[in-house]
């Protein structure tokens, strides 16, 4: 196994191994940014484009810098003060505001479909390890990585499907569990993996939010304004 195909078999703890890879480098990004490209002139240009990051990654941003005692907010402060400039420029002039795509997200669903691919590359070897781990990938990742091995690995496809349909159901016996044990009548306490398995349960089903989900609801948007408008 390659050096990228151990990253992902060490991502195959817990959870959706493609969520919780985009959230750490949706973090490290943002770490990036605020130590080291506040006042990078190219950064700042992607930052005027859209002006700032989207309402997630800006709120985000600032909740990283003020959680940070190294960090504070004077660089979130900087950046947002040039956006604040621009924007009164534009009234000032009465142009057009122009609002791009925030290019954290587009960062995002970059790797996202960079690490969709990775993971379908080498599925001969990663699902071993992905059946016999604590790992369930969230209904937006399966998908895209069964699109893939459908495809150009039809077994493959198969395989994974069988797996994921095994540990959908193992999920869902904790889930009844939990349930169960929330009746008076009840004589056990639930155990940590049955509490688990609420949160579990949702992350399989609609992931862990990042900028590649954002935008996927923000093109689903856009498309159903265009359709309403016709």
């Amino acid at each position: 196994m390659d050096i990228v195909g151990i990253y992902l078999r060490e991502a195959m703890k817990e959870g959706c191994p493609i969520c919780r890879i985009l959230r750490e480098y949706e973090e490290s990004e943002i770490d990036t940014i605020l130590y080291e490209h506040v006042n990078d002139p190219a950064v700042r240009t992607k930052f005027k484009e859209s002006l700032g990051l989207c309402t997630y990654h800006a709120w985000k941003t600032l909740k990283k810098a003020y959680s940070n005692p190294l960090l504070g907010p004077l660089g979130v402060a900087i950046i947002y003060e040039h956006m604040l400039s621009t924007y009164i420029k534009t009234l000032e002039s009465r142009e057009k505001v122009k609002e791009g795509e925030c290019f954290l997200c587009l960062l995002v669903e970059e790797k996202e479909k960079d690490t969709v691919e990775a993971i379908a590359e080498r599925i001969e070897e990663l699902l071993p390890v992905y059946e016999s781990s604590e790992a369930i990938l969230c209904k937006r990742h399966y998908e895209m990585i069964g699109s893939i091995l459908r495809e150009k690995n039809p077994q493959s496809a198969e395989r994974l499907r069988k797996v994921q349909l095994e540990k959908l159901k193992k999920l869902r016996e904790k889930m009844n569990s939990l349930i169960d044990k929330f009746d008076y009548r009840a004589t056990e306490r639930p155990t940590k993996e049955e509490v688990s398995s609420l949160p579990r349960v949702i992350e399989a089903l609609k992931g862990l939010k990042n900028g590649a989900t954002l935008r996927k609801k923000e093109r689903k948007r856009r498309v159903r304004s265009v359709l309403l408008w016709r």
